[in-house]
């Protein structure tokens, strides 16, 4: 007998690693599981001490790999093999009417459609080879994505390899990655809880969980660390097949067999060979929307047949063969119990609604927006309307229309005030503006509030242990009105404060002291000068190096610095003459806040972009704004934010602003996409 033979142990960890596969077959694509979830575990467990004691026997295809515990330092770019194209997309019923008459036409035929539902996740690309999943990538630019085939290893319903015999050699499948209704409930309640462990006041956590399940998903996905990812629970569907060997001759036979393979198939699917069936099921789809335990906002259309697909082809950004019929934001009716005046930091005054609760897109909702006095007396707004509120992009709820038929006989107009109703301050409204302002900018508690919030924000001093339900109940305990009062708290005086912790109190006075180190530009920026945003703050910073040299700046010394006009130069002008701000400043500056900038951030980079002036609009797929603004000026150019005679070049994201693309045009400047501005100056 051997006693070096481990043959035994190698053939457990492949049985196990069938075992366990097979039982996540049933649980996450049958709904039928054969054991409980403790027999799982114990099977799981066993897998990962063999592949501890022998890692040279670890399978590519082990499912310890949906655990994850993998580092990612960098998620490397890769080019697609096929571009990963967007859809056209339609609200309009009439518009699917004319895609069919379109494709009919194109093809001299009435043609198949295959309806499915439209996922709303993160677009992703998965390559088999041999059965065997080797890479998984984002869409990003839908020339090239970020390789995130570590993480998505983690998701349980994804297979890591596929059996059966009629498998072609490479596979490219592609599909949608989200997160659970549930999923998602879960990580806010575990992300409370760690908040409230860190000391993080139980008022200011709501502000700090995650909002929706898409953009959770997007982040999710780019988490460095797996085992994190594994433990967020996404999950997936696979819609389409995107290489071309091996395919059977229609979509939908194509969609059976990846279901046959293991792949997660989207519910719902339909063939309809005219238009009323199409919008039929669309009906039928959003009938289920509420019900879903994941989140869809439309319904996919696709030509059934892969050769008709080539015969109609593709437009430059996406394919004639297919379009997503998107559905209207989910509306219900309610009861308008009362309108809310609120001041924000700025002084304008917003009517906000107070509803009788009611369900909408799986929350209930007791607020929306309704704009400003305008918007009122165009919908003829009373306390007691029935009113139909909807959650714009499905976040945030507002009122879109108002049944007069059912108002109460007794409602009376509502007026909007002449006075704050706040500090009773006047009221005032601006030519050509709808909003109307609280005068006092001094005193007025909300403004002071907001721009304390302002002050401490990610974008400014990012004192994140200071929130607003907690700088609120400063201002009504410790009397903290100004922001340079922050400085003065001491631990003490917080401690004997209802709700605070020793911890608590000692990551609000680390916050305060690291903020001192926060630069300049951000400091401007976060003084709350009225039409003084990030870039603008960045502009003047390093215009006059220091808050001093802007002090004793005059009108024309303002409108002398690019893209600062009349507006912001009266603006600036009246922020300095104030006694409140002069002494705020004084008081600021002795706290050990930057009010200058390090000589070294003033250095002009040189690069291919030296001496050139970019407006950077749009959203990236690679990078964030401030992460591409951060690229450009690091090339040697200087950001702009508006489009003028003396811009360079326009580098243009997904929805650029139409006027901007428009002038930019006009004045012959060059426009070039992520790809190109990519190839150009970063290859």
């Amino acid at each position: 007998m051997n006693l070096f033979d481990f043959s035994a142990e190698r053939e457990e960890m492949n049985r196990l690693c069938e075992e366990i596969e097979a039982h996540n077959r049933r649980y996450y694509l049958e709904d039928a599981p054969l054991i409980s979830d403790r027999e799982f575990d114990a099977l799981l467990n066993r897998l990962l001490e063999l592949e501890r004691l022998y890692p040279e026997w670890k399978r590519a295809d082990s499912p310890s790999q949906r655990v994850g515990g993998g580092l990612t330092e960098r998620f490397q770019t890769v080019p697609h093999k096929r571009p990963m194209l967007s859809l056209d997309n339609t609200y309009d019923e009439a518009d699917l009417s004319a895609f069919f008459s379109r494709t009919e036409k194109a093809l001299g035929l009435i043609p198949e459609l295959v309806c499915e539902p439209k996922i709303d996740g993160v677009a992703i690309s998965l390559t088999y080879q041999n059965g065997l999943l080797v890479q998984a990538l984002t869409r990003g630019n839908g020339t090239e994505g970020d390789d995130v085939t570590l993480n998505v290893k983690t998701i349980r319903s994804i297979p890591l390899r596929l059996l059966a015999s009629d498998i072609p050699e490479e596979l490219e499948v592609r599909g949608e990655i989200y997160l659970p209704k549930g999923a998602f409930e879960r990580l806010n309640r575990t992300l409370e809880q760690q908040l409230l462990e860190k000391g993080i006041p139980p008022q200011d956590i709501q502000e700090q969980l995650y909002k929706n399940p898409r953009n959770t998903a997007s982040g999710t996905l780019k988490l460095q660390d797996s085992a994190e990812v594994a433990r967020r629970g996404l999950d997936a569907f696979v819609y389409f097949w995107a290489s071309d060997n091996g395919r059977s001759p229609s979509h939908s036979e194509n969609l059976n067999r990846l279901g046959s393979w293991g792949f997660p198939i989207p519910p719902f699917i339909k063939i309809a060979i005219c238009l009323e069936d199409v919008i039929s099921h669309a009906h039928t789809i959003e009938s289920q929307r509420s019900k879903l335990p994941f989140d869809i906002d439309g319904m996919v259309l696709k030509v059934n047949g892969l050769s008709q697909q080539d015969e109609l082809g593709f437009t430059a950004k996406s394919p004639r063969w297919a379009i997503a019929y998107k559905f209207e934001a989910e509306q219900a009716f309610t009861r308008l119990l009362s309108i809310e005046l609120q001041v924000g930091r700025t002084g304008a005054v917003t009517p906000v609604a107070n509803l009788a609760p009611v369900l909408l897109a799986g929350t209930t909702v007791k607020r929306a927006s309704i704009h400003n006095a305008d918007f009122i007396r165009e919908l003829d707004l009373r306390p007691g309307d029935l009113v139909r509120v909807e959650k714009g992009g499905d976040i945030i709820p507002k009122i879109t229309a108002n049944d007069l038929s059912q108002r109460p006989t007794n409602s009376q107009p509502f007026h909007f005030p002449e006075t704050c109703p706040e500090c009773h301050s006047e009221l005032r409204q601006n030519p050509g503006e709808a909003i109307r302002y609280c005068s006092n900018q001094s005193s007025c508690p909300p403004q002071l509030l907001g721009k304390l919030c302002h002050f401490v924000g990610r974008k400014a001093m990012d004192i994140q242990a200071l929130g607003e339900k907690t700088l609120d109940l400063f201002m009504k305990e410790l009397g903290v009105c100004q922001i340079s009062d922050l400085y003065q708290l001491q631990p003490n005086v917080i401690l004997a404060l209802e709700g605070f912790q020793e911890k608590s109190v000692s990551n609000i006075i680390q916050g305060l002291e690291q903020s001192k180190q926060v630069p300049f530009d951000r400091v401007l920026f976060a003084l709350g000068i009225r039409h003084v945003g990030e870039t603008v703050a960045k502009t003047l910073a390093r215009h006059f190096g220091s808050i001093d040299n802007m002090a004793q700046a005059s009108e024309q010394d303002f409108i002398e610095v690019e893209e600062i006009g009349a507006v912001i130069a009266q603006s600036l002008l009246a922020f300095f003459a104030d006694p409140v701000q002069q002494q705020e400043l004084i008081k600021l500056k002795e706290a050990g806040l930057q009010f200058s900038l390090d000589p070294s951030s003033m250095k002009v980079h040189q690069g291919p972009l030296s001496g050139m002036q970019v407006v950077v609009s749009g959203s990236f797929s690679r990078w964030s704004r401030d992460e591409i603004t951060r690229i450009v000026e690091e090339l040697g150019a200087k950001s702009t934010g508006s489009v003028s005679s003396k811009t360079n070049l326009v580098l243009a994201g997904e929805a650029m602003g139409p006027a901007k693309r428009a002038k930019a045009e006009a004045l012959g400047i060059p426009i070039l996409s992520e790809q190109e501005f990519i190839q150009q100056f970063l290859s």
